[in-house]
This record gives structure tokens, sequence and C-alpha cells, in this order.
């Protein structure tokens, strides 16, 4: 273990670095500042740095307690931001959180702005720093990118100079401080003085367990369980249009399923978006062995990337029933977000049911409450269109008058994504209701 940055972590003079202030680097910087660490964060954009100092949070949607955590940070002088990776000189504790998405193409790891955070990192790397990755990576990408991109152009070598761990966030929009504080991480080690060293780290904030293990543990821990829930809303998809088919409820269905025990049948939907779960499934099998031919996670990825398009379906054919052409319809499509309440648009499943509905003709109005364009009087705005389509469950859709919904509608269609409104409820204030996973009901 060594002594000097144990007792720093200890005392919590260690100075730390946060490369990447998105959705989980921001609040993890933030926390560890509030805990006394002095914290310095480091992104690219210097319109996001000048108002991060300022103290001004620049992510929106309803995010508890994450704005003023900013505002009091800064203003106590213990967090500031920049865009000069010259702070790393002084950092004892480096965290990298930058995106890592996969390529539509090919679906392998775009590990670009991985690669550039490693770069301009180990050029600026001193020794016996901790260096833990929380960005969510293919499993051996410690091995086969980190590792060797660090010491090759640091010159330091793991385990003697410099320590390495991947601890893997858990983060979702909307609680991302209560997760930090709450969810269980694993700690994956290049040896297990440093995950012995992330552990006294992160217990200044993580209240749950922190689990030591090895790199590949780690990796295949965070991109298995994304995978899991990935392949259990795919299941539940599919079991919601097999309902629609057989003109069933599947929402019924799936309460009396859940009845049974050990059953947990998850939420059907219009879609599966985000940073995590469209993209985790791909990591996870990004580098296994050629003779290892997966089958459940493309089809899990398939039925749910099917979804958006499953949605212009049910508009497309309640659009018929009223005599009208989708080419020749004026559609309204409510949330752009992939999560209620937040202004997430990564992944949305409304960017691909926007596209196609463009592709068709179609004249489409967005309206996201959260989502700087989209922002503004949503009767305003869906007023004189010919299908109201919501793709994400936000609050203010929630609490929406459906019979005021109905009067601004040219004609009165909703297509319910998410099953923010009962169908009968719909169908009482004069509107053609089509749901996921629900028989058709004409007012």
């Amino acid at each position: 273990m060594p002594e000097d940055l144990f007792v720093a972590i200890n005392d919590k003079t260690a100075r730390v670095v946060v490369l990447g202030l998105g959705y989980v680097g921001l609040p993890v910087a933030c926390l560890f500042a509030e805990a006394g660490f002095p914290v310095v964060g480091i992104r690219r954009s210097q319109e996001k740095v000048d108002m991060i100092n300022s103290g001004t949070c620049p992510i929106e949607g309803k995010e508890p307690g994450l704005a003023e955590l900013v505002e009091q940070t800064v203003a106590a002088g213990r967090f500031q931001a920049t865009t000069d990776y010259a702070a790393c000189r002084e950092a004892q504790i480096v965290l990298i959180a930058v995106e890592t998405p996969v390529d539509p193409a090919t679906r392998k790891p775009g590990y670009a702005a991985l690669r550039g955070a490693l770069t301009d990192l180990a050029h600026n790397l001193s020794p016996g720093t901790l260096v833990i990755i929380e960005s969510t990576i293919a499993p051996r990408t410690m091995e086969t990118v980190v590792q060797p991109m660090l010491e090759e152009i640091s010159g330091l070598r793991v385990n003697e100079g410099l320590y390495l761990v991947n601890c893997p966030e858990r983060v979702m929009p909307g609680k991302l401080l209560l997760n930090i504080r709450s969810c269980h991480r694993v700690v994956g080690g290049t040896s297990p003085e440093a995950a012995e060293l992330a552990i006294r780290f992160y217990q200044n904030l993580v209240q749950a367990d922190l689990d030591p293990v090895d790199c590949l543990t780690a990796e295949l821990v965070k991109t298995m369980e994304n995978a899991y829930r990935d392949v259990q809303i795919a299941f539940a998809n599919e079991m919601a249009l097999l309902c629609e088919d057989m003109g069933a409820d599947v929402w019924q269905v799936r309460d009396l399923v859940n009845k049974s025990p050990f059953r947990q049948m998850h939420l059907p939907g219009a879609g599966v978006g985000g940073h995590c779960i469209p993209k985790d499934p791909w990591l996870l099998i990004a580098n296994a062995h050629d003779g290892f031919e997966p089958r459940l996670i493309p089809t899990a990825r398939a039925i749910n990337d099917g979804m958006p398009l499953h949605m212009l379906d049910l508009t497309r054919d309640a659009l018929q029933a009223a005599g009208l052409d989708v080419a020749d319809a004026r559609v309204a499509v409510l949330g752009y977000a992939y999560l209620e309440n937040s202004d997430d648009t990564r992944n949305s499943p409304s960017k691909a049911l926007i596209q196609r509905l463009g592709e068709l003709g179609t004249e489409v109005v967005v309206h996201d409450p959260w989502v700087p364009g989209y922002q503004g009087d949503l009767l305003e705005r869906i007023d004189g269109c010919d299908a109201a389509v919501v793709m994400v469950k936000h609050e203010e859709y929630v609490s929406l008058d459906l019979g005021a919904l109905a009067e601004a509608l040219r004609t009165p269609i909703l297509i319910d994504g998410r099953r923010v409104y009962e169908a009968a409820d719909a169908a009482s204030a004069g509107l053609t209701y089509r749901g996921v996973g629900q028989a058709v009901r004409q007012a």
C-alpha cells in the first residue's frame, strides 16, 4: 500500500481530477468536493467550463440537489473546472468519466473520447497517481487499451509508479446523486493494493458495498447487468406485441404474471434509450473470441430498436382508420429525451421515430418540456396536428387534460408509448387511442 496516497485519502488532502464533466463526472466531482477533497474537473467545452465556474449547473432536467451542489462546492473553493490537462500534473487521483459509445455500423466500441483522455492524461501523469476508469467499457479494455496507452505514453508502469482501477459508474439521470451514494460498486484493480486504495477513496461517498475484484470481472459485471436489463425489456416488448396481436392487454397480463413467485416482467414501451442500455450489450460481446456466437443479445437489441417503428405502425393505423395517409398528416411527438423529466437525449427512441416520419413525408412537430428547442406551451405547439404520439412519461404529460388535448388536435388521435393514460379515459375525452400492448379503442 503506497502510504503517502493512503494518508492523503484518509486526510482528504488528495488532489482529485475528474476527466469529463457530464452526467457522471460532474456529480462525482461535486460529491468528492463536498466530502472535503480539492477537486478539479476537466471538460473540453469552454462554455460549459465557464458555466460551472460561475456556479451554474449545465445539466438540466429534474435532478434533485445537483444544481445546489455545484453552486455550493464552487463557492466554497473546493471545486473548479478547466479545459487544461496540465491540472493532471498535480493530481494524486484521476477519475475518467468520458463517453464510450459503439459504432452504429460495426457495433464495436468507439473509444475516441477515451483514447483522447488517456493520451492527454498520460502526457501529464505524475508517479504514484491512482487512475480510475468510471466509464463503461468492453471486457478486456483495461488490459488491451487503457494500461498499454498509459504505460507507453507516460513511461510509468502499472503497480510500480501507477495504480490503475476500473470502477464502473451506476447512475441514471434523475437520480444521479442518489445513485452515486447508494448503489453498490465493483472495484476492479490491477492489483489488490490498487483496489484497496480505490475502496478507501470511494468510502467517502458510497454508502453501499464496494467489492474488490480484478479488472475483467468489473468490466463484465457492468456490461452484463445492462445486457440483462435489455433482454428483460425485449421480452416485455415482445409480449406487448403478442398481446396486441391477440387482442389482450399486456399491462393486465404483466400484473398477473408478476404475482407469481420469482417473476418480475419489465415494462414494455416505445423503445430503449440512454447512453448505457442500447450500447452496453454490444460492449459485453465486443471482444469475445470468434468461436462465440451470441444469439440472445442481438435478438433483444433488434426487438428494442424496433419499438419506435412500431409506434409508427400504431400511428399509421390510427390515421388510416380516420381516413388519413401518414404522408399527408401533421404528427406531434411528445418527448425527445430518452427518460422522463430529463434533458438527456442520448439514443432517444424519439429520434428514430421522427426520422422515419420525415422520410415518409409527414410533418412532424416535437415538444419536450426539458429539451431546449422543443420547449413551450404544449397545446399551442400541437394545435392542428392529426395525432399526438407520447414517447416519454414526463410529468407534464401525466397531468395533461385529455379533453384539452382532443380540442387542440385537428384529428383526435392519441398514441401512447408509455402507458401514460388509461384507454378508457382517452376514449371518454373523445380520443382515438392506441397504446403499446393494448387492444384498439375507438372514441
